[in-house]
């Protein structure tokens, strides 16, 4: 990336992330702050868990988790992916929808996946007190008909993510959405233990 002539990189993947970056670096220039210095500062961040936070498996499948669970959220990670795939990556998103939150936007992030994906799995998020199939039903009304042929049902988060390693090839990107960071699944009341980048770790061995 050129900053004012300058070429430095960055660990941060995204067209988001450069804006954020370029954003603190015209704040800091603004603070009078010594340029080389703050882009040497910039350079070794880092991203926060659960945010475009990627793991690598031994046959290059690349495992992206993040907390996109909203429409826009996840409209916009699968649009970054697009473009810094290459031709051959295929993209596979695993994405569910929360229980008892708005139920209008199920549909639109479940179109959105298939939309912006070659391959969509639609599994439980954190149902909390709802049917998780009630929830994966409000997500499948209202898909077109290409959409439709784009994605399978699997309620069980675990072996929706099993099912996404399966269906990689090599190089292909797995997008795991909607809970990043968080170390729990909550249904019905109890927060069970469960970690999407652990799962995807443990998936990428299994298979490997």
């Amino acid at each position: 990336m050129l900053i004012n002539k300058q070429e430095v990189h960055f660990r941060l993947i995204g067209e988001f992330n450069a804006y954020n970056l370029l954003a603190v670096y015209g704040t800091a220039l603004c603070l009078k702050e010594d340029s080389e210095k703050t882009l040497t500062v910039l350079s070794g961040i880092t991203g926060a868990e659960g945010r475009f936070d990627y793991i690598i498996s031994k046959n290059q499948v690349i495992g992206i988790v993040d907390y996109a669970h909203t429409p826009d959220a996840l409209e916009n990670v699968l649009t970054t992916l697009i473009k810094l795939k290459k031709n051959f990556q295929q993209i596979i998103t695993v994405v569910g929808c929360g229980g008892d939150r708005d139920k209008t936007k199920r549909p639109i992030m479940a179109q959105a996946a298939c939309d912006l994906s070659n391959k969509a799995i639609f599994t439980s998020d954190n149902p909390r007190s709802e049917n998780p199939m009630d929830i994966l039903a409000d997500m499948e009304n209202g898909l077109t008909t290409a959409a439709k042929k784009k994605y399978v049902a699997i309620p069980d988060r675990r072996q929706a993510i099993e099912k996404a390693v399966k269906m990689a090839n090599t190089g292909d990107i797995i997008l795991v959405a909607g809970k990043g960071h968080e170390k729990y699944q909550e249904i019905n009341g109890v927060k069970y233990p469960f970690d999407d980048k652990q799962v995807l770790r443990e998936m990428f061995a299994k298979f490997e």
